[in-house]
């Protein structure tokens, strides 16, 4: 049978090689997404299974609607990463750098293993890197990998795995949504994944302090640039306001990308300290905001990217459009030149 990743295959070879036999710590990032999570629970289910007991690290907790596909698996954080036996070995996950899961994750494991990850941006920072930007998610590489090997995928690894594709694809319609992405769903399917418990789970869960979150952000937006970017904000106080927290966040920047004409959606989120966060989303690819956020020390993928900022200054809702404008000269000129000569 043809391989899904025979580019990675040697690498994901000697990852195993690498950890047989060790403690390992599966590491994801901060403010875990469905791809993280979905990540860290099938390498840590199928590593263990192998016999190399793993353990999954996150700066902060698995949020309220995945805990169903973590179901049964140890989740730690970073005080506790550090009475991990000195040996223990780690490997990142959907993590772009080293720098994703904190600094005191990053500095209880100054040298990972290894890194499995589907961002533009990464940074190749683990001895050993199995990284696919052409993947629709760290779950997807996963997934394909696992398959190619002959390792088990239980039900719950095969939920974990699904869940990530289904989140990173926005439900099969994102561009990073490809025809790998469908066959693999479905051998996940076929191996104990629910679409069902997925759908309900993920999607017909929400709280009614995240519908008033969504007021507070849909209320906030405004068009920019000619209407070609919406951009929206969260204003500290506004989760105490609404009894939300920064996981219900999830999604929201969406809403924005969605208008008729807009290339581009934008959510800041302020924060007491006066540092931000933004989601950056797109519709084509041409945008390339992992680029626009790499300005600001942020990265991601060409339709999806995000950066944070611990202290900003009070211009950054104006510098990150200014940043956006110049990326969107260049789209219109790349656009131009694609068109047929007649």
């Amino acid at each position: 049978m043809e391989k899904y990743f025979p580019e990675l295959s040697k690498p994901f070879q000697g990852l195993l090689r690498a950890v047989a036999g060790r403690t390992v710590a599966v590491v994801g990032h901060a403010r875990p997404d469905g791809d993280c999570i979905g990540s860290q629970v099938a390498l840590a289910r199928v590593l263990s299974a192998g016999g190399s007991p793993s353990v999954c690290a996150n700066p902060d907790p698995v949020p309220r609607r995945l805990a169903f596909a973590a179901k049964g698996m140890t989740f730690i954080r970073a005080d506790e990463a550090l009475l991990l036996p000195k040996d223990t070995l780690a490997v990142f996950v959907d993590c772009a750098d080293h720098g994703r899961a904190g600094d005191r994750i990053k500095e209880r494991f100054p040298n990972p293993a290894g890194n499995v990850d589907h961002h533009l941006s990464n940074s190749a920072f683990a001895a050993i890197n199995i990284v696919d930007s052409g993947s629709a998610a760290s779950c997807e590489i996963l997934a394909g990998l696992f398959i190619d090997h002959g390792l088990p995928i239980d039900a719950g690894t095969a939920t974990a795995l699904f869940v990530g594709i289904l989140t990173d694809t926005g439900q099969f319609r994102f561009n990073s949504t490809s025809q790998r992405s469908f066959i693999l769903a479905g051998e996940l399917v076929a191996r104990g994944a629910s679409p069902p418990e997925a759908g309900y789970e993920l999607y017909e869960r929400e709280s009614s302090g995240k519908l008033r979150l969504l007021q507070q952000f849909l209320s906030s937006l405004t068009m920019e640039i000619g209407g070609r970017v919406c951009i929206g904000t969260l204003p500290v106080g506004v989760f105490e306001a609404t009894g939300t927290t920064a996981e219900d966040t999830e999604g929201l920047v969406d809403f924005a990308r969605s208008i008729d004409g807009v290339e581009v959606g934008v959510l800041i989120e302020e924060r007491p300290d006066g540092g931000v966060k933004a989601s950056l989303r797109a519709k084509d690819p041409l945008c390339r905001l992992d680029i626009v956020a790499g300005h600001f020390g942020g990265g991601g993928h060409a339709c999806a990217a995000g950066l944070n900022r611990k202290k900003s200054a009070g211009d950054f809702r104006e510098r990150l459009l200014e940043a956006i404008r110049e990326r969107l000269k260049i789209v219109d000129i790349e656009r131009e030149r694609a068109k047929p000569v007649a």
